[in-house]
């Protein structure tokens, strides 16, 4: 059993070993993650790949040394009956295609390997919390992750919607940025603020009533992953040059951002590891706080519940690996809700710190129960307490809900933690031995960054190229891409600050950020384009086929020889029964994500919740 006092530990898998094997595609992202966490291996990283070999169906991940019992993750594409065997059958089956697909009005693969890259990141989750288990004195645990599980979580919030007793707050419909200025300069455009939505578009003389109808689908595009907004917008757009356009963000409150290509994203990318982590010194070493009564925490008071019950969380299992600790988020949108769900997931008290009045995203159409379903695709089975971080009274209740905490995680705008007096130094008085975890926008590495949103990221690091194959346009997608891998990196982090708590005594701060996420996602690509060569996938790549009555997707390895086959007049069925009859994989496209509920490559994986919220199963299982 592991020491949790090995001092010279400076980062969490100093001392450790590992051996991996299985998909390229996901065993990079392993590897690579393991290496940075200080974990070291005689065998070289996997590479780029090839679409032109036999897809690996599986493979595990061994840990050794430190102190620990072996810790073992098997990392599978699906299971053994569905049929998927690679990042294009798996995007098609979980409804990716569907969801990323909406801008244009037809499934599209995304062309990075993005359940692939998300199960990587969950593989290295689940070590890292059955290390932390079992330095604490549980049972050695292995862990079984798939990207058919990671595919789902990815569309986790789209299928909550889909499955609501209402319908969708805004039209799904084709349309939405990126524009295009009159010198072809390809930009994404934010605000969250109608009014400068508005006096920007004003100042770029559009039509009045196309900016009054472009707002609310613009404002929803997170929601919906697509905005059918007037084509009078884009037109305005090209009818001005680039300067112009940006004079005016600059002049009314909103912003712009170029479409960056990859290769420049590569001539600037510092190689810096997705998170940070850095030991608190603060106080004297410590192993955490007292978790003999796990929930009573001072400040915690059932009057300030929002209606979400005290004591044991709906919906968590128990027994997890990290049962007993406890985690106060205070997050908002995707990415740090995201990544306090996952360490609920795993056993963890997630106590939610919301405003006055409780989280306004609770009433976020469309709602199952009257609670928003993607509010609760994030948060279901968090307890909440309303802290008025105004006011100071409320924040040493903050402080003194930190003293008693193991991890403290949110994702306020920069700066704001330190104006308040919680940050990671503040709390630490008062915690030594507390996990500090912020997750960003851009973590402060890119000087004069645009907001620090999805969008936004993705049109700065290459993402618009990255997800489109050659000879398309480069667009961000409109799926949440980043917030959702942003959150996995979120909950990665945690828990590597746990298991360095466990190895030191100390505490720490850890750091994650959507530009992280972009690394991470665009890293093959990143490499291609550092070496000189193109770093976008070829023509054709990972789209769909039409069927009679629906789409399928080959799998990439079989897509050019499928591409032989006229499957137009064949149904579904009989176009997956002809590719299968000459040797060739491909999957039926989900469309309907409400049909993920009946399907039985997914048998028996989605539930409800007690809202009647469709719910995603987890994403790892522990034995």
């Amino acid at each position: 059993m592991a020491s949790p006092a090995t001092t010279q530990t400076v980062r969490p898998l100093d001392t450790l070993r590992f051996d991996t094997s299985g998909p390229p595609q996901i065993t990079s992202v392993v590897a690579d993650h393991l290496r940075l966490l200080g974990a070291r291996t005689d065998h070289p990283v996997p590479g780029d790949v090839s679409t032109g070999t036999t897809p690996i169906t599986g493979g595990t991940t061994t840990v050794t040394g430190g102190g620990f019992a072996p810790g073992h993750a098997t990392a599978t594409w699906a299971g053994p009956t569905g049929g998927l065997v690679d990042e294009a059958t798996v995007q098609a089956a979980t409804g990716i295609m569907a969801v990323h697909g909406r801008r244009d009005g037809s499934p599209r693969g995304l062309a990075a390997d993005y359940a692939a890259t998300a199960t990587g990141v969950l593989a290295v989750q689940g070590l890292l919390a059955a290390l932390v288990g079992q330095a604490r004195g549980g049972p050695v645990r292995a862990v079984t992750t798939g990207a058919d599980r990671a595919g789902l979580l990815a569309v986790s919030q789209y299928l909550a919607a889909a499955g609501a007793q209402e319908g969708e707050a805004a039209e799904l419909a084709p349309g939405g940025p990126p524009f295009t200025s009159a010198d072809g300069v390809r930009f994404e455009l934010e605000t969250l603020d109608p009014e400068a939505w508005g006096a920007f578009w004003k100042a770029l003389e559009a039509p009045a009533d196309a900016l009054r109808a472009g707002w609310r689908p613009f404002q929803f595009r997170y929601a919906t992953a697509c905005a059918p907004f007037p084509a009078a917008l884009h037109l305005t757009a090209r009818s001005h040059t680039w300067e112009r356009i940006r004079r005016a963000a600059a002049a009314y409150g909103a912003q712009v951002c170029a479409l960056h290509p990859l290769a420049q994203r590569a001539a600037e990318h510092d190689g810096a590891a997705p998170w940070s982590l850095v030991p608190t010194t603060t106080g004297p070493l410590a192993t955490g706080p007292d978790r003999t009564a796990p929930g009573a925490l001072p400040g915690a008071s059932p009057g300030a519940s929002l209606g979400v019950p005290l004591g044991v969380p709906l919906g968590v299992p128990t027994g997890g690996p990290l049962a007993g600790l406890t985690v106060l988020e205070a997050g908002r949108r995707i990415q740090a809700p995201l990544a306090a769900h996952l360490l609920g997931r795993l056993g963890a008290d997630v106590i939610r710190i919301e405003p006055p009045g409780g989280d306004p995203l609770r009433g976020m159409p469309p709602a199952c129960s009257g609670i928003s379903a993607r509010w609760l695709a994030l948060n279901r089975g968090k307890r909440a307490v309303e802290i008025d971080i105004k006011s100071e009274a409320d924040r040493r209740r903050l402080r003194d809900l930190a003293a008693g905490a193991d991890v403290f995680l949110h994702n306020w705008a920069p700066g704001k933690a330190a104006e308040l007096g919680l940050d990671s130094e503040d709390l630490a008085r008062v915690n030594p031995a507390l996990v500090y975890a912020y997750t960003s926008g851009w973590a402060d590495r890119i000087e004069d960054a645009p907001m620090g949103t999805d969008f936004m990221v993705q049109a700065r690091t290459g993402v618009g190229e990255a997800v489109r194959p050659e000879g398309e346009d480069p667009a961000p997608s409109l799926m949440t891409l980043l917030d959702v891998l942003g959150g996995l990196l979120g909950a990665e982090a945690v828990l590597a600050g746990l298991l360095l708590r466990e190895r030191t005594g100390h505490g720490a701060r850890v750091d994650s950020s959507l530009l992280g996420a972009a690394d991470t996602l665009t890293a093959p690509a990143l490499r291609r384009a550092a070496r000189g060569e193109n770093p976008r996938r070829p023509a054709g790549f990972r789209v769909p086929r039409r069927t009679a009555d629906g789409w399928l997707a080959p799998s990439d390895t079989d897509a050019r020889a499928a591409a032989a086959h006229d499957l137009s007049g064949l149904s579904t069925t009989d176009a997956l029964a002809r590719l299968h009859e000459h040797g060739l994989t491909a999957t039926a496209v989900t469309t309907e994500l409400c049909d993920l509920h009946h399907d039985p490559r997914f048998t028996g994986s989605i539930s409800r919740d007690a809202h009647g919220a469709p719910a995603v199963p987890d994403p790892w299982s522990f034995a």
